[in-house]
């Protein structure tokens, strides 16, 4: 059994709709978590850029003891999470793996719609993913990037949330895929919004889930579980704006307290 916290590192605060799943799967489990409020957003820079932020997130992380590395950023997942695994000597779990596993078996129709940032879905990692799976699955993408600002400013449910959803995912309803993956982890704020435009029939994936499942599996196969029998505590990092990630924040992550340090993430 191993005590050490998993760590946790996103562009932002979308992440915490992954570190809320963790929490329900392994509630036992310490977690510090890193936002790089700073150098958000990652959805719109490139490959060097967001992998060169994601191994100075990950080296903070380190220094703090993790055990686990968890990678909460769809972008960053993307781009980083080969480079990540080479240099790391501990396991590091990404979000587009276990979600597009997640999507292949939703889905009776074999055929997928991923919606995600700009930089999720330019990166192909998601249609790669499925098609390693299952290459008979058609993969069809959108990137959504008004999504972000408006799960941040809580406008998920309103005329304006609703008109973008419409704009969006038109197109995708109209290729009659029977499975969405969420490809970012605001999206899942956004979930009543995005069941109106495609309908109950589709089923709505959240990668959050899927890689909340995959990181038990993981310590469980490792010996990495915690064998304490209280609730895990929580850390916060964020590398500006801590007032603004502690407000928004609670938009994503009804767990009570969770003021956040300040932090100099890298050079």
């Amino acid at each position: 059994m191993d005590e050490r916290p998993i760590g946790i590192f996103d562009s932002g605060i979308g992440g915490l709709t992954v570190l809320k799943e963790l929490i329900h799967a392994l509630p036992c489990e310490d977690t510090i978590y890193l936002g790089d409020t700073a150098r958000v957003p990652y959805g719109t820079k490139s490959a060097g850029t967001v992998t060169g932020y994601s191994i100075e997130n990950a080296e903070f992380l380190l220094k703090h003891g993790v055990k686990l590395l968890v990678v909460a950023c769809n972008t960053a997942s993307a781009y980083a999470i080969g480079e990540l695994r080479s240099r790391l000597d501990l396991p590091v779990i990404g979000v587009i793996e276990p979600g597009a596993k997640a999507a292949v078996e939703a889905s009776r129709a074999k055929r997928i719609g991923v919606i995600g940032t700009e930089g999720t879905i330019k990166s192909g990692a998601y249609f790669d993913a499925i098609k390693e799976i299952d290459p008979k699955v058609v993969v069809f993408t959108r990137a959504c990037p008004l999504f972000v600002p408006l799960a941040e400013e809580g406008w998920t449910e309103n005329e304006v949330a609703r008109l973008a959803a419409g704009i969006y995912l038109n197109r995708l309803k109209d290729e009659a895929v029977d499975v969405v993956l969420l490809g970012c982890t605001h999206y899942p704020l956004l979930e009543r919004t995005i069941r109106g435009v495609m309908g109950e029939e589709v089923k709505l994936i959240d990668s959050a889930t899927a890689t909340a499942a995959e990181a038990r599996r993981v310590l469980e196969e490792e010996g990495l579980l915690s064998a304490r029998g209280r609730p895990g505590t929580r850390r916060f990092f964020v590398t500006d704006s801590p007032e603004r990630f502690t407000t928004v924040g609670r938009r994503f992550l009804d767990d009570g307290p969770m003021d956040a340090e300040l932090v100099r993430v890298g050079s």
